[in-house]
């Protein structure tokens, strides 16, 4: 079988390899593909590997020897799912790569916004501390978690690994997710409708899947329902947020600070409204990317074809 990768380079700019892959078939790497090239690249594939690439009704239906999809990734919005179904195409994604990654680097993001530790080592290297009569200073509040809560959006893996490090800091957890019931969450804390959470959290951290229904939840009048001084956090998906209503929030104080690892357009683009927001923290969709959780993610793909090609078909999100 014809086996092609699409977008290759996020997951192994250089460092991890494909050998995986190469043993399951006549495999060819790609690190990007513009889209004027996806139809000619995949012309006689079984199976076509992406990540960001889109593959569309219109793709599938000039490949009729597709056999197979493999996302790169957890998220798997980039295929229309629908149409490979109705080809009896699987789309499989990888699930449970980067639990512990994400998890870490969305309280790397909340203690930079309590601290701003990058700022002030910054501030001492340019010799401000060697100008101060005290022995210490800060420029910026400094906020201890202890006693705060931590309301978690969307409680599927990621979402309970970060409320396991929220209690580990000593903070109350809530959580909300669409299937989760009203109740006592094991570990401590309470799953509870989301207005409820908003109203009580002290952090508001997005940890759930993007979809039609959930677009653009963080906007003004999310904002309004939320505890004035409140801080985000979002790891999940970029176009959950109202990025408009967001800045606005950050300009006008109503919220406090905001840290994003995901935008709604990425690259981001030069207009948008968080760029130069104030106490606003942004990072290039970069908390998938320890080599640990990327060498997860590829094992587990190569482990989804091997599977499929055995037939035995895992971790398909549409069949």
């Amino acid at each position: 079988m014809k086996i092609v990768a699409l977008d290759g380079h996020a997951l192994d700019p250089g460092d991890l390899g494909w050998q995986g892959f190469e043993a399951l078939g006549e495999f060819e790497h790609y690190d990007r593909t513009p889209p004027e090239l996806i139809l000619p690249r995949m012309a006689g594939a079984g199976a076509v590997l992406v990540n960001k690439t889109p593959i569309t009704a219109a793709t599938l239906a000039a490949c009729p020897q597709l056999r197979y999809i493999g996302v790169l990734a957890t998220g798997y919005n980039v295929v229309d799912t629908a149409a490979a179904a109705a080809r009896g195409i699987p789309v499989c994604n990888v699930p449970d790569y980067g639990t512990e990654a994400v998890a870490q680097f969305t309280f790397a993001l909340l203690l930079e916004l309590c601290h701003r530790v990058g700022d002030h080592s910054r501030g001492v290297h340019g010799g401000e501390w060697c100008q101060k009569t005290d022995f210490c200073y800060w420029n910026t509040p400094q906020r201890e978690l202890a006693g705060l809560v931590f309301g978690v959006v969307g409680y599927g893996r990621i979402g309970r690994a970060a409320a396991r490090i929220a209690r580990a800091f000593g903070m109350k957890v809530l959580a909300f997710g669409p299937r989760l019931a009203p109740g006592p969450l094991e570990g401590g804390g309470a799953a509870v409708p989301l207005e409820e959470l908003f109203a009580a959290a002290d952090v508001v951290s997005l940890h759930c899947p993007l979809t039609a229904q959930n677009a653009g939840m963080i906007d003004r009048k999310a904002i309004a329902a939320m505890k004035p001084g409140v801080l985000l956090l979002n790891t999940a998906r970029g176009p959950l947020v109202n990025e408009v209503d967001l800045a606005a929030a950050l300009k006008s104080g109503r919220v406090a600070g905001a840290a994003l690892d995901v935008v709604s357009a990425e690259p981001i683009r030069e207009g948008n409204p968080l760029l130069g927001a104030p106490n606003c923290i942004l990072t290039p969709h970069m908390a998938w990317g320890a080599k640990a959780a990327r060498q997860r993610l590829m094992d587990a793909a190569v482990e989804n074809l091997r599977s499929f090609l055995a037939g035995k078909t895992i971790n398909a999100v549409n069949l």
